[in-house]
């Protein structure tokens, strides 16, 4: 390539990993409520695996620090759902391609009543957004603004623990998907 011509970013040249975690109690699972000036949404306890940080640890580690939730309670974690993101959003900096491993637990009302109720992300200038913790019923969540999208498919599960036929979820695109 000549110094003249325009060097591009490749769409997706980067692929992160997000571990969340569906933590139920009976019916109802942990979700986190996201207030935005003109929205409100939901997202799955979790985040990004960091380099080098095995599946489980990222998972127990995320549990941890979000719903302040020990990590002997995660160890019966079950891999779920596999969903593939692949959305190109508005900014300087190219969109990373994110595979989401969505797992699966659960725990007592007694363990429950000892979790965290809000989460603090970090912002780039040094602030927090609160996220706070509601617990839904796993039936009610097909409508709900959730990230990543698995709303129809959760609520779609007989029961909190019953098995599931399909692994991996629908793809998400900026063709399928409406920003929350």
């Amino acid at each position: 390539m000549s110094t003249t011509e325009a060097t591009t970013t490749t769409p997706f040249g980067k692929i992160k990993i997000r571990t969340s975690g569906l933590v139920f109690c009976g019916t109802e699972v942990a979700l986190l409520r996201r207030e935005r000036p003109n929205s409100v949404h939901y997202t799955t306890v979790g985040g990004n695996v960091l380099p080098g940080e095995a599946l489980p640890d990222a998972l127990t580690r995320e549990l941890k620090e979000e719903l302040n939730l020990d990590p002997e309670h995660v160890a019966g974690a079950e891999l779920l759902w596999l969903m593939d993101a692949r959305l190109e959003r508005p900014g300087p900096t190219p969109s990373p391609r994110k595979l989401h491993l969505i797992y699966r637990l659960h725990i007592t009302p007694e363990i429950r009543a000892q979790l965290a109720t809000e989460e603090y992300d970090e912002l780039p200038d040094g602030g927090h957004e609160v996220g706070h913790v509601e617990w839904v019923d796993f039936r009610k969540t097909a409508d709900l603004p959730l990230f990543p999208p698995i709303g129809a498919a959760l609520s779609q599960l007989p029961s909190p623990d019953a098995p599931v036929t399909a692994f991996e979820l629908a793809a998400i695109t900026n063709d399928n998907y409406t920003w929350i």
